[in-house]
């Protein structure tokens, strides 16, 4: 059966005055229909940089865009980009993109704001585009006269779901969500939180869900994978990734989230991330890595099964009998 997005051997990098930025290095994944993948990982690790490269909303200084992304099979790098443009995005993949509250046009009604690629693709009447988007506003937890509203009448928890419905408009396969809950309130985040899995459960809707944190993921996705130097550095499914982290990073990671009815303290990742201009050589962790040996700084580990769906871009489990011991007592001998 064919997945609904795979992405094989994805490259994005940027040309800067200091060189390439290896933003996207050789990224690879599948998702299937009614699934959530979130994309975790600290700031500047390649997250919205895969989210771009997806969606081919490109910057222009990108010197190296490669790879293969599969839509229901078809190769989205082939296509022109008229045709991208007209067959995909928005249409089969939208994205809601982060601060996109902010975005909103001050002098425009919102709703005609979500209905205008409704408009642009002209299937629909003024009369009929104006029924499906209240019906989303409705869907998105907000009453239908917020269609009339400015977006200076609206709370930031509000626009957030305005901008939602604004991706959902044209009934697409998958939808990207960059940060969508980063720059609001506790309270607005768990609310907008629960309206996802509401509408993943109720419209089967497939969602590649980015962010650093970890355990908001967990509540909203079905896999995790974790984005480190520009690299998937292990994915699996939540349960895989929070019971038994394999990638020395992904433990830290976990390590850094405060518990509330644990005695130990939350720890910190020692160490910066990687310069993507100049990554260092072997695995890109390994600087800060406290298990790193003898083939971490100069050759470049693969991924790794550490059990059925669950792998891992460590040298550790070349060796998959030894790695649970190495692990347990601090590091290789």
């Amino acid at each position: 059966m064919t997945a609904l997005l795979e992405v094989q051997d994805l490259r994005l990098h940027y040309s800067t005055l200091r060189g390439q930025i290896r933003a996207v290095d050789g990224v690879s994944f599948t998702l299937e229909g009614g699934e959530a993948l979130g994309l975790v990982g600290e700031s500047g690790s390649g997250k919205s940089s895969i989210a771009l490269a997806i969606l081919r909303s490109l910057p222009k200084n990108v010197v190296n865009y490669g790879g293969a992304v599969y839509l229901e099979g078809v190769n989205l790098t082939e296509l022109s980009n008229e045709e991208f443009r007209r067959k995909v995005r928005w249409r089969k993949i939208s994205m809601v993109f982060q601060g996109a509250m902010n975005s909103l046009n001050p002098v425009l009604k919102v709703g005609h704001q979500i209905i205008e690629p409704l408009s642009l693709d002209k299937s629909h009447s003024k009369q009929e585009a104006q029924q499906k988007a209240e019906s989303l506003l409705e869907m998105v937890g907000l009453p239908r006269e917020i269609f009339h509203r400015y977006p200076h009448e609206l709370s930031g928890g509000m626009k957030q779901r305005a901008i939602i419905a604004m991706a959902l408009i044209l009934d697409p396969l998958l939808v990207i969500l960059d940060e969508p809950t980063s720059a609001l309130d506790v309270s607005v985040q768990a609310q907008i939180t629960n309206l996802l899995k509401r509408l993943k459960a109720e419209l089967d809707l497939s969602i590649v869900f980015i962010t650093h944190d970890i355990a908001l993921t967990s509540d909203i996705c079905d896999y995790i994978a974790i984005v480190y130097g520009g690299r998937i550095v292990e994915h699996g499914s939540v349960e895989q990734i929070l019971s038994t982290p394999a990638h020395p990073y992904t433990q830290k990671l976990l390590a850094s989230i405060p518990r509330l009815q644990v005695g130990t303290k939350p720890e910190f990742i020692p160490g910066s991330p990687p310069d993507l201009v100049s990554p260092p050589p072997g695995c890109r962790f390994h600087p800060r890595c406290p298990f790193a040996f003898e083939p971490c700084d100069n050759l470049e580990p693969p991924l790794f099964e550490v059990q059925a769906g669950h792998e891992a871009e460590c040298w550790l489990y070349r060796d998959r009998s030894r790695a649970g011991d190495i692990l347990a007592s601090g590091g290789p001998s």
